[in-house]
C-alpha cells in the first residue's frame, strides 16, 4: 500500500470514527424497575421511562424478552406519538399491552412469564438506549404430605440405612425446598449416601411452570428412636423477600428392637374380692412382643397375647403367678415377672336368735350376728337407716309394738370397698291390743254426721267394737289397725261420746272419744273486736266533747274578767241587733236561770 492510499484510508477511518462519536454522543437514558414481583394469575406492570439529549420527537420504545437460547423476542412497541401495538407469535400474545407512558402490562401472569425484559428506546440521530428488568412470579406450594414406606418394620442396629419416609409438596414457584425434622429438631441436609442419615431429593417442573419437590429420608435408627416423631416442612419465597413455611403431618416409625426386661402387673389397682374379674398383663420393653407362658404356683395356666384373665375369682385363686418370655434377639435377657394375688372374701352372715323371734309384748328380744373375712371387718345391726348395734349383738329389753319389723345385720371389710354380706330377721310382737290416743270429734251442730278414727296395735290383729255403732271400715297401716266410724251426732252422742274397744286372745283395751260442737272462735273474736272498737270510739268522742266544753267555759270566764263581754240583758239585746262590734261574741242560752248564773258568775243587774 502506497502512502497516498494509506493516507486516504486513514482519513476515511478518522471520518467514520468522528461520525460514530457524533452519533453516540447523543445521550439516551432508559430507566426501568430492576425487579417486578407478582403472584401467579395477577397483573404485572413493567414501567419504562427515558430521556434524550438533545431532545428528539421521533423516539420509538420497544419491549423484548430474552428467550432460553439467548435471543431477543419483541412483544410490544410504540412510537412517541403513535399507537401501541403487540406482536403476534409470542408467549404473551393476547395478554400484553403498552401504555402511553410506555409501561408494559401483562395480565394473568404465569410462571413461564418469569423472564428478563428489555425496554429498548430508539431516537434516530440521538442514538439508542435500553435497560433490563426481571419479572419474578410467585405461587405458594401445597401443604407437604409425609408418608411411610409400605415395607415391613425397620430393625434397630442395622448397618445399612432404611427408608423412614417420603415428603412431597406440589405446585410451588419459585422452586421451594424441603427441611426434615426429628422431634422438632431440624436434620442437616445431607445427600451423601455413605452417611448414616441422608436425603434423596427430586425436582419436577410441571408444564405449568410450577415445581413439585420430593425428598426421601434414610436413617440407621437405634432403640432410642422408637418413639421419635418425624415431620417435614416446605420453605418457599413470596414477594417482598418473605420466607414462609408449611408443615406436613407427622409420622413415627415401626421399629423392631430386642427386649431387655419384662413387667407383669394387674390392670386394676383396686383390692381384689371374690366375684371380681382380674386381668394381668405381661409385656417387655422390646418390639415386637414375644410369646408368653403363664404359671400359678408353678403350674401352667392359659393366657393369650400377654394377658391372663381370671373371671369371677374365688379365694382358691390366690397364689403366685408368673409370666416368662424368650426373645431370640436377646437370649441372655431375663424376661420374667411375678404377681402375688390376694383374693379378699367375707363369709355369709349367720344370725343366732338367743330369744325367739315371736316375742310377747314387754318381753326381751336378742340376736347375735357372726361372720369371717380375709381382713378386719365390722358387723352392724340396723333397722332402716338407723344403726342399733356395732358389736354383732342386738338386744331389745322391753319389746313394744313399734319395735316389730325387719332388722338387718350388715358385715363389711372396710379395706375392700364393696365387700359385704348381710342377713335379716323379722321381729313379731304378740300381746293384748293397745289403742293410740284418739282424736276428739267435732260437728257444726247436733244431728250432723261425724267421722271418728281409732288406731290400735296388737297381735293377733285386734277386733274393733264401737259403742254406739255406725258405718265402719278397717285398714292396716304399718304395724297397726285403723278403724274408721261414721255416725250421727245425736244428743246422746254429744253427751256421752263414743267408745272404741279392741280385743284379741291376749286381752282388750278401750278409749272414749268425745264429740263436741265446733267453737266459732274466729267469729266471736271478730264481734268482740268490733264491740270493743265501737265502745272505744264512743269514749273518745265523749272525752273530746268535754274538753272542748271546758275550753269554751274557760274562754268565756277569761273575757268576762276583762270586761270584754258584758253579760247584762241590755248587752245581749245589742248583740242580737248587731250594734255591738266586739272582737269575740259568745251567746249561750239555757232554760235554767240558776245554771246560767252559775256558769257565767252573773252579778245582780242594776235594772232589777
Amino acid at each position: 500500500m502506497d502512502g497516498i492510499t494509506f493516507g486516504r484510508a486513514s482519513l476515511l477511518c478518522t471520518l467514520l470514527l468522528l461520525w460514530a462519536f457524533q452519533v453516540c454522543s447523543g445521550a439516551v437514558t432508559v430507566k426501568v424497575a430492576p425487579k417486578v414481583e407478582v403472584l401467579k394469575g395477577e397483573t404485572a406492570k413493567l414501567p419504562c421511562t427515558y430521556s434524550v439529549s438533545p431532545p428528539s420527537s421521533n423516539a420509538v420504545v420497544e419491549w423484548y424478552y430474552i428467550e432460553e437460547h439467548g435471543t431477543r423476542k419483541r412483544v410490544a412497541f410504540r412510537s412517541q406519538d403513535g399507537e401501541g401495538k403487540s406482536d403476534d407469535g409470542t408467549i404473551l400474545t393476547g395478554r400484553v399491552t403498552i401504555g402511553q407512558d410506555f409501561t408494559l402490562t401483562i395480565s394473568s401472569v404465569q410462571p413461564t412469564d418469569e423472564l428478563v425484559f428489555y425496554c429498548y428506546v430508539t431516537t434516530g440521530p440521538a442514538g439508542v438506549g435500553d435497560a433490563s428488568t426481571m419479572l419474578k412470579v410467585f405461587f405458594a406450594p401445597e401443604k407437604p404430605e409425609l408418608t411411610r414406606p409400605s415395607s415391613q418394620a425397620i430393625t434397630a442396629g442395622e448397618t445399612t440405612s432404611s427408608e423412614i419416609g417420603t415428603c412431597v409438596t406440589m405446585n410451588g414457584h419459585p422452586q421451594p425446598r424441603i427441611i426434615w425434622f426429628k422431634d422438632d429438631q431440624p436434620l442437616p441436609e445431607v445427600k451423601d449416601r455413605k452417611e448414616k442419615t441422608y436425603m434423596i431429593p427430586s425436582v419436577v417442573k410441571e408444564a405449568s411452570g410450577l415445581y413439585t419437590i420430593k425428598s426421601t429420608l434414610y436413617m440407621q435408627p437405634t432403640k432410642a428412636d422408637k418413639d421419635s416423631v418425624f415431620q417435614c416442612t416446605v420453605e418457599y419465597s413470596m414477594p417482598g423477600d418473605q420466607i414462609k413455611q408449611k408443615k406436613s403431618n407427622t409420622i413415627t416409625i415401626n421399629l423392631n428392637y430386642p427386649s431387655e426386661k419384662a413387667t407383669f402387673s394387674l390392670l386394676s389397682n383396686d383390692p381384689v374380692k371374690e366375684g371380681d374379674s382380674v386381668t394381668m398383663k405381661c409385656e417387655t420393653d422390646g418390639n415386637p412382643q414375644p410369646e408368653f407362658d403363664f404359671t400359678k404356683d408353678e403350674q401352667p395356666v392359659s393366657g393369650q397375647g400377654g394377658l391372663l384373665t381370671l373371671k369371677s375369682v374365688k379365694r382358691t385363686d390366690e397364689g403366685v403367678y408368673k409370666c416368662t418370655a424368650i426373645d431370640f434377639d436377646n437370649m441372655e435377657a431375663d424376661l420374667s415377672g411375678t404377681i402375688s394375688l390376694t383374693v379378699h372374701y367375707i363369709d355369709p352372715v349367720t344370725v343366732t336368735a338367743v330369744q325367739p323371734e315371736v316375742v310377747m309384748l314387754g318381753d326381751k328380744a336378742e340376736w347375735q350376728c357372726k361372720t369371717k373375712a380375709s381382713a378386719p371387718h365390722t358387723v352392724h345391726w340396723k333397722k332402716g337407716s338407723e344403726v342399733l348395734s356395732q358389736d354383732g349383738t342386738l338386744s331389745i329389753q322391753e319389746v313394744s309394738y313399734d319395735k316389730a319389723g325387719e332388722y338387718m345385720c350388715v358385715a363389711a371389710v372396710p379395706s375392700v370397698p364393696g365387700l359385704t354380706a348381710e342377713a335379716s330377721v323379722n321381729l313379731s310382737v304378740k300381746g293384748k291390743p293397745v289403742i293410740e290416743s284418739p282424736t276428739a270429734g267435732e260437728v257444726g251442730k247436733e244431728g250432723d254426721m261425724v267421722t271418728l278414727k281409732c288406731s290400735a296395735y296388737g297381735s293377733p290383729a285386734p277386733q274393733f267394737t264401737w259403742k254406739p255403732s255406725g258405718k265402719e271400715s278397717v285398714a292396716v297401716e304399718g304395724n297397726k289397725m285403723v278403724s274408721t266410724l261414721t255416725l250421727q251426732a245425736t244428743a246422746e252422742v254429744m253427751k256421752d261420746g263414743v267408745t272404741c274397744e279392741v280385743s284379741n286372745e291376749h286381752g282388750s283395751d278401750s278409749k272414749p272419744i268425745p264429740v263436741s260442737l265446733k267453737r266459732a272462735v274466729d267469729n266471736s273474736a271478730d264481734r268482740a273486736d268490733k264491740q270493743q272498737g265501737g265502745s272505744s270510739g264512743v269514749v273518745i268522742a265523749v272525752v273530746v266533747c268535754v274538753l272542748l266544753l271546758l275550753l269554751l267555759v274557760a274562754l268565756i270566764y277569761f273575757l268576762n274578767k276583762k270586761s270584754k263581754l258584758p253579760c247584762s240583758k241590755k248587752d245581749k239585746k245589742e248583740v242580737a241587733t248587731g250594734e255591738v262590734n266586739n272582737d269575740i261574741v259568745v251567746e249561750m242560752k239555757t232554760d235554767k236561770a240558776n245554771e246560767e248564773a252559775g256558769l257565767l258568775n252573773k252579778r245582780p243587774s242594776t235594772e232589777q
